[in-house]
Parts: structure tokens; C-alpha cells; sequence
């Protein structure tokens, strides 16, 4: 069986739509339904029953999901590893919520080269929705993500809770009206809600970023305030590049760490996982 076919099963699974599965493949929706007819023709088999909302798995669509997510993450794996140098043994593959890569990603890599230099590290930077679908896909082997995703093959928990709290670059009170120099951040749709319940009347600001790193740096070169994680802010803090804005209300932010319920190299994992948790551990 073709990979590229199962990955096209996978996705139209995944999202109940060969178009959407094709947007999200780059090939067209007529390539998605040719990869589809060729496994059900070898399978012998109906895969998917087409409506007029959507595509619905059978019976034998739902029991094939197992057997090619396994094929396709085994030769996920499989090409990282074959071509690894010569001194390192294996290769592990974390995803990263584009506004998590400062706070956890560089000291675990450095975790890792430490306690496991035979372990090669991969990581990918990306929104939670692609990063977990790559990991469905057996592209990743773990990810940190925004999104608590329930679905058949993965392990998702609460991995721990960011503090998202106001900084300026100079002393200052809490306004509840117009801040020109105020830099939203948009940190999801929980944040947004929680925001606009703070701030009923503030209106839109005249800067708005998708990632804490543009935010920060923008405030560091040119000035203003901003919603940012406590954790990436606390070294600027104490060097008083930043200085925390009193009385200003304070948000919660769930991270979650989700895995594949039946990994390839569960030693592998566990062993990553554990380095994950001791570089949470000594920021605590």
C-alpha cells in the first residue's frame, strides 16, 4: 500500500471532507477520491460513505484508522532515522505552539543533549490544530499545543497552566479606557473572551500581533504594554526592562501536551517526556 494513500484516508477521517483533506494535502479533491477508490479497491472494502454534508467512515473505515496510522508513523520515523550520523541512535520529533517555542523549547533541547546525547531532536514550530494533525500522522512524536483535541489515537493532558500578565516598559496603572501604546497580543479565543470581559470599553488598539515574540520585541524596541506569559517576561522584569502594570487582571492559559496512545518507541518517549517534565519542573 502507497503511504501518500493512507495519509489521504487519514485526513478525509480526520476533517469528514475530501476537499478539506485536499486544502490541507496540497493535491486536488479528484486525487484525494483516486487515492481513496485504490485502498478500497485493494482492501476490498467501502472506506467512507459520501453525504451531502460531509464523508462518514464504515465500519472497516473506523477499524483501518489503527492500521494506517501505525504504517504511516513507522515510515515517518523511519526516513528521520535512517539517514541519522553515525553517533546518535535514534531521533525524536516535538512540536511547539508557535508561542510556546521560548518559554519550553530551547532548554529542553539542551535537557535533552544532556541526559540522552544519542537522541537526535526535531522540532517544529507551528499553530496547535497543524501540530496536531502532523502527530496523528506520525510526523511528530509529541506536541504542546493550546487545543485539547479528543481523538481515538492520542493522549492529550494538562501539561501545566501559563500566567498571562500585563508588562510595560515603564511604571504605570491600569487604564480601562484607550492605551495608544497598548500592543494586543492575541493569545486565542479563551483570552479574547476573558479580554473583552476586562475591557468592555476599550476599543480595538491600533497594533495587533498573532505571536508573543513579535509583541515583546516590538515593546522592547519602540515602547508600550502588552498581555504576555509570566514566564517570558520574568528576566525582563528583573532587570526592569519591564516592570509589571498594578492592578491589572491576570489570565489563565491551558497548556496541554498530547502523544500517540500507541507510540512506535515507547522507551523513546518516555524518555522525552521525562526530560519535559524535569525542564517544568526547575522553571516552577
Amino acid at each position: 500500500m502507497n503511504i501518500n494513500h493512507m495519509k489521504a484516508f487519514l485526513e478525509v477521517a480526520r476533517n469528514g471532507s475530501f476537499q478539506i483533506a485536499a486544502e490541507n494535502l496540497y493535491i486536488t479533491q479528484s486525487t484525494v477520491s483516486a487515492r481513496i477508490k485504490v485502498l478500497e479497491d485493494q482492501l476490498n472494502t467501502t472506506l467512507f460513505i459520501r453525504k451531502r454534508d460531509g464523508s462518514v467512515l464504515t465500519a472497516a473505515g473506523r477499524n483501518f484508522i489503527r492500521y494506517a496510522t501505525t504504517a504511516v508513523r513507522s515510515w515517518e520515523q523511519a526516513k528521520q532515522e535512517i539517514g541519522l550520523p553515525e553517533e546518535l541512535d535514534a531521533m525524536i520529533s516535538l512540536g511547539v505552539q508557535l508561542n510556546l517555542w521560548q518559554q519550553i523549547a530551547p532548554t529542553w533541547i539542551e535537557q535533552m543533549k544532556t541526559n540522552a546525547p544519542q537522541v537526535g531532536t526535531r522540532v517544529v514550530m507551528d499553530y496547535s490544530d497543524s501540530l496536531l494533525g502532523q502527530l496523528v500522522d506520525g510526523e511528530l512524536d509529541l506536541a504542546l499545543t493550546y487545543v485539547s483535541r479528543q481523538q481515538s489515537e492520542l493522549r492529550t493532558e494538562l501539561l501545566m497552566e501559563d500566567t498571562l500578565v500585563l508588562v510595560a516598559t515603564e511604571q504605570r496603572y491600569v487604564q480601562k479606557d484607550w492605551v495608544k501604546d497598548y500592543v494586543f497580543v492575541d493569545w486565542g479565543d479563551e483570552f479574547r473572551e476573558a479580554h473583552a470581559l476586562a475591557f468592555p470599553d476599550t476599543p480595538s488598539p491600533r497594533l495587533s500581533v498573532g505571536l508573543g515574540m513579535v509583541g515583546l520585541d516590538y515593546i522592547l524596541n519602540y515602547g508600550g504594554a502588552g498581555y504576555f506569559s509570566e514566564r517570558m517576561v520574568e528576566s525582563l522584569v528583573r532587570s526592569q526592562r519591564l516592570f509589571f502594570v498594578e492592578g491589572a487582571p491576570t489570565f489563565k492559559r491551558p497548556v496541554y501536551l498530547a502523544y500517540p496512545k500507541d507510540p512506535i518507541n515507547i522507551e523513546l518517549l518516555e524518555m522525552a517526556l521525562d526530560n519535559l517534565h524535569q525542564v517544568l519542573r526547575t522553571d516552577s
